[in-house]
């Protein structure tokens, strides 16, 4: 058992029940000419998270803390995307359409692949998911009942998007979740601060955020 400095208060983890879930720091997002930089984001404030997420990455490996990863994206015949999600946006940078890196969150395109700073190590599960949650058509819960995880490190991007909406799924399914502040990012800066107050909120609603630094320093006691 480690007790971590966290908000609203610290949080007591047994290690071996825990797991990382790194959300979506895929190409299309966080690199130049990606999906996220065509639409007109700025793709270094997503790129500030990617060294918290490093040390902690390392931090959980060296642990043995079951490190999982996870990429938005769909089926190359867009037979799992809701159609209000396909036509969602310009005809040219929609779900599918030609990107820089491949056509645009469809699975095993350049983009939708992970950044190599967080390449997944051989045994690392990948959830590949079509929506926002992780939970939402994927074996990600069966996964964590089957190894008796009951705390998740939490940390990608964005932080009001795919984190939060993971994060709340993850609650109504009973798993404390830390999410780990610094770790995140989103385009807006203001989306992150007020997604990070959302899930502390109320004596932790959705459950408590923390710092790369207090997560690492308790991984490596």
């Amino acid at each position: 058992m480690t007790t971590i400095a966290a908000e609203p208060q610290p949080i007591t983890v047994d290690l071996a029940r825990a797991a990382l879930v790194i959300i979506d720091m895929q190409r299309d997002f966080l690199e130049p000419g990606g999906f996220g930089e065509t639409l007109g984001n700025d793709i270094g404030l997503l790129k500030a998270a990617v060294g918290p997420c490093q040390a902690t990455l390392a931090a959980a490996r060296d642990a043995g803390v079951l490190v999982m990863h996870t990429r938005e994206g769909h089926r190359p015949d867009l037979s799992d995307a809701p159609k209000a999600k396909v036509e969602r946006g310009e005809p040219s940078l929609r779900i599918g359409a030609p990107g820089p890196m491949g056509r645009i969150l469809i699975r095993g395109e350049p983009g939708h692949d992970i950044i190599p700073e967080l390449a997944p190590l051989a045994g690392e599960p990948v959830i590949d998911k079509p929506g926002k949650g992780a939970f939402y058509q994927t074996d990600l819960e069966l996964m964590l009942r089957n190894r008796g995880i009951d705390t998740l490190f939490v940390c990608g991007v964005t932080t009001e998007v795919c984190v939060n909406t993971t994060v709340r799924e993850a609650n109504d399914r009973g798993y404390r979740c830390v999410v780990i502040a610094d770790a995140c990012a989103s385009y807006f800066p203001e989306f992150h601060a007020a997604g990070l107050a959302m899930i502390k909120a109320q004596g932790g609603i959705f459950g408590w955020v923390s710092q790369s630094s207090a997560v690492v320093e308790a991984m490596a006691a």
